[in-house]
């Protein structure tokens, strides 16, 4: 069974065993406006928690992608990376990349990332 968290970087973290599967929230997706590109690292990266590991550009601006775990890239989310816009579509479908984690840092419940984006 698969539990969602959220970082205070609008990313959605989804634990399921020792893989990390990692997305941006659609607060994150609105606030980019209309998603254009998305760079995300490749199979077999390793990654330190809080380091820049990819872009996600939008007509508006450009947003950098953060890694919410360390460990190895195991997939990154070819379908994204062909079809921006999908973040925009989905965000909380749209994975971007799944992380074989080494350690997992203390991530904000559902409660507490909605406190953190109220409006």
């Amino acid at each position: 069974m698969s539990e969602r968290h959220y970082t205070e970087d609008h990313e959605w973290v989804e634990v399921d065993g020792d893989i990390a599967t990692v997305g941006i929230t659609p607060y994150a997706a609105d606030k980019l406006g209309d998603v254009v590109y998305v760079e995300l690292p490749k199979p077999g990266a390793a990654l330190a928690a809080g380091s820049v590991v990819g872009e996600i550009e939008s007509t508006k601006s450009v947003g950098e992608l953060f890694a919410p775990v360390e460990g190895e890239v195991v997939e990154a989310n070819q379908a994204v990376v062909d079809d921006p816009a999908s973040l925009n579509a989905d965000a909380d479908a749209a994975w971007l990349i799944k992380v074989r984690f080494t350690s997992l840092p203390e991530l904000l419940t559902a409660e507490q990332y909605a406190e953190l984006t109220a409006e």
